[in-house]
């Protein structure tokens, strides 16, 4: 008789394996075109031009417009400029400056041929709710006259010991006139 080892078993696990991308790598990234670079460099660009139309809208001693303005450039074209406003008098005095407005945002850098304003769609500030104090139809608590002779000339074509003339009888003696 021999004696053989007990069988052990052995677990051979895969190493671990490194994590395959730096910090430098992600940079990478995020600077490539189809990365997120495009989208960084649009948010830069939109951040560089509501500075410029601050600075704009300075000169023409219409700084307190500011914070009411979002711009960006019309899709498909860098020289269209979209104005969206949340009022319709922001929107008349923009109109009124238009040119000036061209001019300063030129000698700021920017670059437009055209500004269109627009009128940024409201939120509805409200909704809808039922009305206060209003009592709603008190719901009836039996059977109005047509219901119950309706329900009496049943019982009486029934046959005296059927069920569904129990159960019409305990109807109409649970509903009252």
């Amino acid at each position: 008789m021999s004696l053989s080892p007990a069988p052990y078993f052995y677990m051979n696990f895969a190493p671990k394996s490194k994590p395959t991308k730096a910090a430098h790598d992600w940079l990478d990234y995020l600077r490539n075109s189809e990365g997120l670079g495009g989208i960084l460099a649009k948010t830069e660009d939109l951040a560089k031009l509501k500075i410029a139309l601050k600075a704009a809208l300075s000169e023409l001693d219409l700084e307190s417009l500011a914070s009411k303005i979002e711009a960006g450039w019309r899709s498909g074209s860098q020289n269209e400029l979209f104005l969206m406003v949340a009022g319709a008098s922001v929107a008349t005095r923009l109109q009124q400056v238009l040119p000036s407005l061209i001019n300063e945002l030129a000698k700021n850098g920017v670059v437009c041929t055209a500004i269109k304003v627009r009128l940024r769609p409201a939120t509805p500030a409200w909704e809808i709710k039922p009305r206060e104090g209003h009592l709603s139809t008190p719901k009836s608590k039996g059977f109005n006259a047509v219901a119950r002779a309706s329900w009496e000339s049943l019982i009486e074509k029934l046959a005296p010991d059927s069920d569904l003339r129990k159960a019409v009888e305990r109807l109409l003696q649970s509903k009252p006139k």
